[in-house]
């Protein structure tokens, strides 16, 4: 018996309506049915996966550093919008946008709450560098060999493509 894949991550919402603008308004997710609770819980479509808000009294402290991935689509206008919105987050990982050894990019944000999320690309050569300027590549701060120039955060696509 194993587990089968990933259905869902659940962060907590200090402000649910403020919440929900910056997920759907900033993100793209797309909010859908959930259940009632004994607490306010929204749940988001993001893919083929959700991302549930749930609002509680105790416990409001993000965690500094633990995060979820997200996969975006537009990575310059997520970018753009984050940046507008000063909620890009370069401390927990030394900079704001890397480049990895795969060629994808990760960019690091905070939501209204405080949750770090991880907002991924799969192409970093398709990026405008005059919209997005600051691409660090992760083998300048950190060197990457061996094993570690064969990670990716895409195994489907990789697969796909015979890397």
């Amino acid at each position: 018996m194993a587990a089968t894949g990933l259905n869902h991550v659940s962060v907590h919402a200090v402000d649910m309506e403020e919440s929900l603008r910056f997920y759907t308004e900033v993100l793209g997710l797309e909010r859908i049915p959930s259940p009632n609770f004994a607490f306010p819980v929204e749940w988001m479509r993001c893919g083929e996966l959700q991302v549930h808000l749930f609002q509680r009294e105790e416990g409001t402290q993000a965690p500094p550093y633990h995060h979820f991935g997200l996969t975006i689509d537009d990575f310059e206008g997520v970018y753009q919008r984050t940046r507008a919105l000063g909620v890009q987050d370069p401390v927990p990982f030394f900079s704001n946008v890397y480049e990895l050894p795969d060629g994808s990019v990760q960019m690091y944000v905070r939501d209204p709450s405080g949750n770090l999320i991880e907002l991924d690309y799969p192409y970093a050569d398709r990026i405008d560098r005059s919209v997005v300027t600051d691409i660090r590549k992760l083998d300048d701060d950190v060197p990457q060999t061996g094993e570690a120039l064969q990670a990716t955060l895409f195994l489907e696509l990789r697969a796909a493509a015979g890397d």
